[in-house]
């Protein structure tokens, strides 16, 4: 005989078998213990969560006729019929290739004739929504006013695409996800049947990948035991076979972004490639990864929430010690579009580059929430030096031995209105000589005079006021100045106060030295 599929072999027989869908196995076994049975009924929810295996089930119940505790007994002549799929009772269509208007004339044919045997005749319609819009008009009216030995089950995975007119007609019930440790004990139990060894980390893996289905769950693990055919099923031979990446590799990741190694981490983006990993699947797992570190950060007594080991836990924990969390939710932004980029891009190893190319450098981005990162990024070159001025010059004297020796800067004039002016006058070229971040904020700055040798640079808002307001950025701007015309300017930066114009507050000097050349000319 051949082989039969895990999800196929396991496929629920009762209603107590179907796992994660407590609130509407409930409903159906209260609706036939007290004979209220409905007439039409709408299972929508994601794949693999039980929509048709469910219909299939309630299909039985309604039949057998020795039902137990309203689950179908599956001895009696008609549950063996339903469940060998030879009933003429229970009608499966499948809507995505039997669409039109004819095929939905055929059911209303049908309908008149009643069931040759048990209570009811049952029509489940999966996909439902990929039916025509004339497919679902002549369904109107029958399922509105079916005869009363007909039910309709209609299953789907987008509800949105099905009319409002077919909604109002029918029962809503919406399939959950299921949860990871409803699916991982289920694997497990099935695990036990089958006599095969698996870690449970592998399978808890497993069932996290599967996004809440239980059929892609038993899909995979269905693969993975297949490639290792014999063996124990280890953590690690899941991850080669699904082509994923071990927690460890992204706890490496992320310390070399965060130490800004932007070699390190191409090389391990490399590393990656060449072990024939899934990159979509990477960057899907990075972001889970992010979420957990953001959790973490914070949030206290997160244990219960996680599904991680203690051991992955300590390490989460001591990388969030390491990052801030408007880094963090940078990162988690970046790789969500990634993640939607992935799908349908050719060069994903590209894209995938290109995204902790941008995490290690904040000034590749211009986003508001990149603004932070790009001055930690500064902060951190400060520290180290990068932007440091000599502050003492070599004298070689006879006896050819070199000699450290201190130079004091000279001392500056200050700047009389006169020199503001010719500040003013050559701002802009000054101003482009600046850092680029720097640079890109005082393309929106005005001037103003405040004082005796005091230059304003009035900013439009309080962000942009703050980041050219640092001390730095004002220090690196009077050196510049210093430089080109060898006297000394104060800079304060101001900024125009919310529902206000600039005009209302400051004199624009640019513009008032602006006319006086004119004039002279």
């Amino acid at each position: 005989m051949s082989y039969t599929a895990l999800y196929r072999k396991f496929r629920p027989d009762t209603f107590e078998d179907v796992k994660g869908q407590d609130h509407i196995i409930t409903t159906l076994k209260n609706q036939i213990k007290a004979d209220r049975i409905g007439h039409a009924y709408l299972f929508c929810g994601t794949r693999g969560t039980g929509k048709t295996t469910v219909a299939k089930i309630f299909a039985k119940a309604v039949n057998c006729e020795h039902p137990v505790d309203a689950s179908p007994c599956g001895e009696c002549a008609m549950c063996k019929s339903i469940a060998a799929g030879s009933s003429m009772n229970v009608i499966e269509i499948d809507a995505a290739s039997n669409n039109g208007v004819d095929n939905i004339r055929e059911i209303r044919e049908e309908v008149g004739y009643r069931p040759t045997e048990g209570r009811f005749k049952v029509y489940i319609i999966d996909e439902v929504h990929m039916l025509s819009i004339g497919a679902f008009n002549a369904l109107l009216k029958t399922l509105e006013e079916p005869p009363e030995y007909v039910i309709f089950i209609l299953a789907t995975t987008e509800v949105h695409k099905i009319p409002i007119t077919i909604l109002s007609r029918c029962q809503h019930y919406d399939f959950k996800r299921i949860t990871i440790e409803t699916i991982y004990s289920r694997l497990a139990d099935l695990m036990k049947v089958e006599q095969v060894e698996v870690e449970e980390r592998a399978l808890r893996y497993i069932a996290k990948v599967a996004d809440g289905s239980m059929r892609d769950a038993l899909s995979l693990l269905d693969q993975c035991i297949a490639f290792y055919l014999g063996h124990p099923l280890t953590y690690d031979n899941v991850l080669e076979v699904l082509g994923a990446v071990d927690t460890d590799v992204f706890s490496r990741l992320l310390r070399s972004v965060l130490g800004r190694d932007v070699p390190k981490v191409l090389d391990t983006v490399e590393e990656l490639v060449m072990q024939g990993r899934d990159l979509t699947q990477l960057s899907a797992d990075f972001t889970w990864y992010l979420r957990n570190l953001l959790l973490v950060k914070t949030s206290d007594n997160i244990e219960d929430v996680l599904d991680v080991s203690t051991e992955n836990l300590a390490q989460l924990k001591e990388e969030s010690e390491m990052i801030e969390t408007d880094m963090l939710l940078r990162y988690i932004r970046v790789f969500s579009e990634l993640s939607g980029q992935l799908k349908f891009a050719t060069q994903k190893r590209v894209l995938l580059e290109v995204a902790l190319i941008k995490l290690c450098t904040p000034a590749m981005e211009v986003n508001t929430d990149s603004l932070l990162d790009r001055i930690r990024a500064l902060e951190e070159k400060v520290e180290e030096g990068a932007f440091a001025q000599p502050q003492q010059q070599v004298v070689y004297v006879n006896n050819n031995e070199a000699k450290k020796e201190s130079v004091e800067r000279p001392q500056l004039p200050n700047a009389i209105p006169e020199d503001v002016q010719e500040v003013t006058k050559n701002f802009r070229a000054i101003a482009d000589e600046t850092s680029p971040m720097l640079r890109n904020f005082l393309k929106k700055a005005k001037l103003s005079l405040g004082g005796e040798n005091q230059l304003l640079v009035v900013m439009p808002d309080a962000m942009s006021a703050q980041v050219v307001g640092s001390e730095e950025h004002k220090r690196e701007l009077e050196e510049l100045i210093e430089n080109k015309i060898q006297k000394k300017v104060v800079i304060d930066v101001r900024q125009v106060e919310e529902g206000r114009h600039f005009e209302d507050t400051f004199v624009d000097i640019e513009k008032k030295i602006q006319m006086e050349i004119i004039v002279e000319d």
